[in-house]
């Protein structure tokens, strides 16, 4: 792939059942993307919110200590980390919840979490349990939310539960 520097920007596009795609803003031709294939979590670089405020930078660091993470974390906001993650330049998004009572936005989420499925990625919430968009304006039956490349996700989950079950 490409790296993203030598272009002006890009459009990222996912159908169901058909894959995801990116296209650069200065070639009308489209390139099929993918997860990564890292197997192993001490390989896999990880991203998460440039906001503290928007998940916690403290559990981030406990999870990746748990799982043998050394990289430093990509810190970048919007719906830039999925698209990180379905292009493989990431193996593990974090969100975690910085307070009890916040709710997730499916405007957030909803675009970024179809690109990262089509290109084999999983996005689920911090339990496991899949993203539950029909609820309106929120993501109200989860809490937080954790993409992986499909392959850790298993192990991931389970730093996540740890570290927060910790608390």
């Amino acid at each position: 792939m490409e790296k993203p520097e030598s272009h002006k920007g890009a459009i990222f596009s996912a159908v169901i059942g058909e894959g995801s795609y990116i296209q650069f803003f200065e070639d009308i031709s489209d390139k099929k993307i993918n997860v990564s294939d890292i197997d192993h979590p001490t390989l896999a670089p990880f991203c998460e919110s440039v906001e503290s405020a928007h998940s916690s930078h403290g559990d981030s660091k406990q999870i990746a200590q748990i799982l043998g993470v050394t990289a430093e974390p990509i810190r970048i906001d919007s719906q830039c980390k999925y698209a990180v993650l379905a292009r493989g330049d990431a193996s593990i998004y974090l969100r975690l919840p910085t307070s009890k009572d916040y709710v997730e936005k499916i405007w957030d989420h909803a675009a970024g979490y179809i690109i990262v499925k089509e290109a084999g990625g999983r996005v689920t919430d911090i339990l496991g349990s899949d993203l539950d968009f029909s609820l309106g304006r929120t993501l109200s039956n989860n809490k937080g939310v954790v993409g992986t490349n499909g392959e850790l996700h298993d192990l991931v989950i389970s730093a996540v539960i740890e570290v927060l079950n910790s608390k």
